[in-house]
Formats: C-alpha cells, structure tokens, sequence
C-alpha cells in the first residue's frame, strides 16, 4: 500500500487518513502498520490537521473522516511510545 507522507489539501489528506483506517479495520494492514502511517501523515501535514487556536481537528477532517476515526487518530496520537 502506497500512501503519501504530503498532501496538497484537506480533502485528499481526510481522504488518506479514512483510507488507511479502514484498511485496518477490514484487516488488510496491520496495526503497527496504521500506527506508523497515521503518525507520519499527520507530523507531515500539521497545519492541516489541526486548527491553529484550539488544536482540534479541522472542519474538513471532521465533516470528511468521521468521528469514529477521528478518535482512532486521537488515540494514537496521545500515546506515549
């Protein structure tokens, strides 16, 4: 599976996040694997991501993603390995 570390907009990086989760969730990937992508697709793509006054996911994320995979992002993001 190739997945891109940049994206050009918000659309296409919500689109690479679902992507990838349910590509996990139908067991296609392993979790370490969607670990390691999700991290590096949001380190990459920051300011896309996040709004910059609250740190909470863009409009675009969260209307395009979903909340169930929003909070598998959020999960992963805050653990501390």
């Amino acid at each position: 599976m190739e997945i891109k570390s940049f994206y050009k907009n918000q659309r296409e990086l919500a689109e690479a996040l679902s992507r990838v989760i349910d590509m996990y969730w139908c067991s296609e990937i392993p979790e370490n694997e969607m670990i390691d992508s999700i991290k590096r697709i949001v380190e990459n793509n920051e300011t896309k991501v996040f709004t910059n006054t609250s740190g909470e996911f863009t409009t675009v994320l969260r209307q395009q993603c979903g909340k169930k995979r929003l909070e598998v992002v959020s999960k992963i993001l805050d653990r501390k390995d």
